[in-house]
């Protein structure tokens, strides 16, 4: 049973031919079905055994491991279902019954090919083998190489994946059903002694590793060293991730299928997929949120301090479903909504489709817009609230809504709530910002841009704690309100102060972000103007000026002049020209970023006319901006980024 820990089986007892665990599958479905076998085995009554098997391989072969596992499959006499997950509460024990009966099963030294074959005259034998697989109910869900340090590290056992373990017969081009990309295993894991990388795809030379790492005491990337010899570093692999329950629980609430639609350079639309298995410190913040918020109830605050890199997105997602389906003591809800603050519109799409995969429900989800509804941002909020939506995502204009429909409606202000803060929203100015701050009591200058951390911070600042309000802060690079809002103190048995400041609930640095690949150091190769100038200029004079004077001559430079525009612009042009180019096979691209909307078409306007003038041909300026931008001394209309005096030929595309 699952609360035993997984079953050791023997190579014997794995077929290859379907990849299956077989012994399993049908003792599972048995024990946990018992009606339903006995439905399915009248209507199949010629070896309801093989049938059954039959009709999961088709079922595999069409949908994939992970939506078999979770949804099962219909046939014309019953409904098979061959996995079960831990329920949100106790209150059904026939369900509890049922998570019992799951069969966790690790098989070593697996030669798990259909195709293998003794040496013949053509050239070789061909019998390729897995360390380890760990089998849910028979179906394969991970496959493992091991290493040994001394021997080889986690590097070789990912050139064996690469070179080693084909998703196809070499010979036949046949695929090998365990190593299928959504039909075999759904994750494949390298493990050393000292580091754990993992895949979800494997497609030969191209495959492509993860970390999947704690992260080094010092904050890099890496696993810390054990104080105890006799222990790995990667003992948290199957000590944590790899326990009965915990396994269960990624695949019920944390993998999932994603789908993102492109278009090549001809425009034709492509969707690529991939599996999403989450990476150690993802996996481990939702866990820590979701246990802490249980044990602590509604009405605390969590920072999460995670790099840019880090997944954010996911983590957010997961962390949405799995605390709209938390639930107390006594069977209720433990939230009546969770409450995601975002501006990024992938996010609405992103969380629709990923708990869509976990419960085939549609209506969990929804927006607050404008652009599907005829009713106000707070009167959509308000409704959203009074039918408890388990999860609603605003933006940071509409988030204060949220206190005014609890102040306007005595029923929603006894509900409990729980706010996610996506730190990745874009600054805020202008009237609605100025709005903001006087509804938030932000102390910012008129005028100055203010950033959704510093909203957030003053709406939590201007309300008194409230018991039934939890906010989970994610951010990248915290400021020092943030950290004395949402952070805890090192000592939580005592008062913050500066020997016990509050620190983020959950840390994934920056510094581990770029060890391991997801971020750029962007000071590796960074140069100050003056050295670049000094090397450009080496007899050039270098006086001593007036600082007064030369910062107002650098106010004035940094004007929007056409001058200096038009002698920037054809620093850049050149310089892409003849740098950047023919990189990427002749595919790269440059970004010119820019202070403002205005800025930003009059550098298009400068770089189109620099391009024409010189008669360049390889050289093809675009403008993004939102909304529209009004006429000036140089922009001669009111225009916006579909605007053909800007960006001709788009026909509304993005």
């Amino acid at each position: 049973m699952a609360a035993q820990g997984w079953l050791v089986g023997t190579v014997s007892g794995y077929d290859r031919r379907t990849a299956l665990y077989t012994e399993d599958v049908l003792g599972y479905f048995k024990d946990a079905w018992p009606e339903r076998w006995d439905k399915f085995a009248k209507a199949n009554p010629n070896n309801p055994d093989d049938v059954l098997v039959q009709k999961l391989v088709r079922e595999l072969e069409q949908s994939g491991t992970l939506d078999v596992l979770r949804h099962g499959f219909k046939l014309p006499a019953v409904k098979v279902e061959l996995c079960s997950f831990q329920p949100d509460h106790g209150m059904n024990p026939h369900t509890l019954k049922r998570y019992q009966c799951n069969r966790l099963r690790v098989v070593p030294e697996v030669s798990y090919s259909p195709h293998a074959r003794e040496a013949v005259s053509s050239g070789q034998s061909y019998n390729p083998r897995l360390d380890l697989v760990l089998f849910v109910n028979g179906i394969p869900t991970a496959t493992l190489e091991l290493k040994r340090e001394f021997k080889q590290s986690v590097e070789n056992a990912q050139r064996q994946y690469r070179q080693d373990r084909p998703v196809k017969d070499p010979l036949t081009r046949k695929p090998e059903p365990l190593q299928t990309f959504k039909r075999g295993a759904l994750v494949h894991f390298a493990v050393g002694q000292n580091e754990v990388a993992m895949t979800t795809k494997l497609a030969g030379k191209d495959t492509f590793f993860l970390p999947f790492n704690l992260g080094s005491a010092e904050g890099g990337a890496g696993n810390p060293q054990p104080e105890d010899d006799s222990q790995y570093a990667t003992s948290y692999l199957w000590q944590r991730l790899l326990l009965p329950d915990a396994w269960l629980k990624v695949l019920g609430r944390f993998l999932h299928l994603e789908k993102k639609t492109s278009e090549g350079f001809d425009g034709t639309p492509m969707t690529k997929e991939t599996m999403i298995f989450p990476r150690y410190h993802q996996w481990e913040v939702v866990n820590r949120l979701i246990n802490t918020t249980r044990a602590e109830g509604p009405g605390k605050r969590y920072l999460i301090q995670h790099s840019a890199g880090s997944g954010k997105s996911n983590s957010i997602a997961w962390t949405a479903h799995q605390l709209a389906s938390l639930y107390d003591d006594a069977g209720q809800r433990l939230f009546n909504s969770v409450i995601v603050i975002t501006d990024r519109t992938v996010l609405d799409k992103q969380l629709q489709d990923t708990i869509y995969q976990f419960e085939h429900a549609q209506g969990v989800v929804k927006q607050i817009n404008r652009e599907t509804s005829s009713q106000s941002k707070s009167e959509q909020l308000a409704e959203a609230l009074a039918e408890q939506t388990r999860i609603i995502i605003v933006t940071i204009q509409t988030f204060p809504a949220l206190f005014d429909a609890m102040d306007k409606y005595p029923k929603l202000a006894s509900g409990r709530y729980a706010v996610i803060a996506d730190e990745a929203h874009s600054s805020q100015t202008g009237s609605s910002a100025s709005k903001l701050k006087q509804i938030l009591g932000s102390d910012a200058p008129e005028g100055e841009e203010i950033s959704a951390e510093e909203l957030l911070d003053a709406a939590v600042q201007a309300r008194q704690p409230n018991e039934r309000i939890s906010y989970y802060a994610f951010t990248a690079t915290p400021k020092a309100k943030t950290l004395e809002l949402f952070g805890r103190p090192a000592d939580p048995t005592l008062p913050a102060s500066p020997s016990n400041k509050p620190e983020a609930f959950a840390l994934y640095s920056i510094r581990q972000a770029i060890e391991e690949g997801f971020i750029l150091d962007v000071l590796r190769n960074y140069t100050t103007y003056s050295t670049a100038w000094k090397i450009a200029h080496p007899n050039g004079e270098d006086d001593e000026v007036d600082s007064k004077k030369a910062r107002i001559k650098l106010a004035r430079w940094v004007r929007l002049h056409p001058y200096n525009i038009d002698k920037k612009v054809e620093i850049i042009v050149e310089h892409f020209r003849a740098n950047i180019r023919s990189l990427l096979g002749g595919q790269a691209k440059a970004m010119v970023v820019t202070r403002s909307r205005q800025e930003a078409v009059r550098y298009q306007l400068a770089v189109k006319a620099y391009v024409q003038q010189m008669g360049y041909s390889d050289v093809h300026p675009l403008v993004a901006f939102s909304g529209s931008v009004l006429p000036d001394e140089v922009i001669p209309e009111e225009v916006t980024e579909n605007s053909s005096l800007l960006n001709a030929g788009l026909n509304g595309r993005d």
